[in-house]
């Protein structure tokens, strides 16, 4: 009986020996998973991703053919700040670069920090689309009350496809302090891409 027991007691925690190892791994795939789903959007131009090109790089071409670019802005229900473009839309050349604003007001009482997760649609259109100067690169702190204008510089590029003639950039901002962690890690991958 005592060998019974004592087989049962080795099985057990060979079981929880494994149980504990497979746990591990599961948590550590789920924090691989936002890189490699980063790497996956990067790629195929899925979840809207856009680029970064260094301004030296833009090279003005295709005067003749223009696309429309819309823009909206949102804010999380955590946030308590308006959020809006100051053009709803402008039309571009691809291969030239633009420069827009959107608006930000904190309406509540306190200070807020809000991080912008951007995105542009349609979703085969976002690899064609490159920030040069973006707000949504770092966080912004508005003190209670505060607005500010947050400027973001852009190039469509112009191998976009012909068929292409309307792009959507969107941002939505959260608030940095009340972000949970799959927000914050989702957001932090973006930008470390964008």
């Amino acid at each position: 009986m005592q060998k019974d027991n004592s087989n049962r007691t080795k099985d057990n925690k060979k079981v929880l020996n494994i149980s504990l190892v497979v746990a591990v791994l599961m948590v550590g795939f789920g924090f691989a998973l936002v890189p490699l789903y980063d790497i996956i959007c990067d790629i195929t131009g899925l979840n809207g991703k856009t680029g970064v090109m260094a301004a030296s790089d833009v090279k003005e071409q295709d005067v003749g053919h223009t696309v429309t670019v819309q823009f909206d802005g949102t804010v999380n229900s955590n946030l308590p700040w308006s959020f809006r473009p100051k053009q709803f839309s402008m039309e571009v050349i691809p291969g030239k670069l633009y420069s827009t604003e959107y608006i930000a007001k904190n309406i509540s009482e306190e200070d807020v920090t809000g991080q912008a997760v951007p995105s542009v649609a349609p979703n085969e259109a976002s690899i064609y689309f490159s920030k040069t100067e973006c707000f949504c690169f770092t966080e912004q702190l508005l003190t209670s009350g505060e607005e500010k204008q947050m400027p973001v510089t852009f190039i469509v590029s112009s191998d976009l496809p012909k068929d292409i003639e309307v792009l959507t950039l969107s941002y939505t901002f959260f608030n940095k302090n009340r972000m949970t962690t799959a927000q914050q890690a989702e957001g932090n991958a973006k930008h470390e891409k964008i």
